[in-house]
């Protein structure tokens, strides 16, 4: 790391806190993937005293390359990694927006919009430059759109789009048959220990991450070739409600 400034390692490890926060990790989870203490994990972020080994390990821990975490942290300077509340409630309170914006995040051409709904180009024209004012677009000239963020950008982790998903969006996700070509439903239930949960857990994670590197491979294929797909990942600790009314 003798050729990079300090200020772009400043950069790469606020990128490191800031996926370590998003992907609800803890300095205890980096202190056993670095096989040391949590104290000293704590004084390495404190004096920012990585070594290239450390920080490869630390980004592997994550899902991403070192490279790739440097040019995150380089984008970071001008991308949006999340929005606010209020920016999120603005977007739930418009169906039609939120499509708009579900569209151009996975990055689709005004043209393809107009073609799938039943949506005209002047009122899609006007969502789009809603999401301009968000900042999650830049409208360019010729209708084309600049997605504005990060590799890391996600919904509030209790945020209104999120709520809207738990309400709306996953009582109609789960209620599928699950019986298409590339479709699968799987549930498992077993007691584990807490160390075996948190292996698990970081499988969880790199699977969500893997699911991305897919979405971006994909994005080089017409977009007639490519399907809106959902993974729905979850884990914690439950007992079925009947099973507890009968615990002494």
């Amino acid at each position: 790391m003798n050729t990079v400034s300090r200020s772009e390692i400043t950069q790469i490890i606020a990128t490191v806190k800031r996926q370590l926060k998003l992907q609800g990790l803890t300095y205890r989870d980096v202190a056993a993937a670095l096989d040391l203490s949590e104290p000293s994990v704590k004084r390495l972020f404190a004096s920012e005293g990585f070594t290239l080994e450390r920080l490869v390990d630390i980004c592997s821990l994550l899902g991403f390359t070192l490279a790739e975490i440097a040019q995150e942290a380089q984008d970071g300077q001008r991308h949006v990694h999340t929005l606010s509340p209020e920016q999120e409630s603005e977007l739930v309170s418009d169906a039609r927006l939120l499509l708009v914006a579900v569209c151009a995040l996975n990055h689709w051409r005004l043209a393809d919009m107009l073609a799938a709904y039943r949506l005209d180009e002047a009122e899609c024209l006007r969502h789009l430059l809603r999401l301009d004012r968000l900042g999650l677009i830049t409208l360019l000239p010729g209708n084309r759109i600049r997605l504005n963020v990060a590799r890391d950008f996600d919904w509030l982790p209790d945020g209104p789009i999120r709520r809207f998903f738990r309400e709306q969006g996953m009582p109609e996700f789960v209620q599928g048959g699950f019986d298409g070509v590339g479709e699968s439903l799987d549930f498992a239930h077993g007691m584990l220990t807490e160390s075996a949960r948190a292996r698990l857990q970081d499988e969880l994670r790199q699977l969500r991450a893997r699911f991305a590197q897919l979405h971006e491979e994909s994005l080089a294929a017409p977009l007639a070739q490519r399907r809106g797909s959902g993974l729905l990942l979850a884990l914690r600790e439950w007992e079925p409600a009947a099973f507890a009314a009968l615990r002494r």
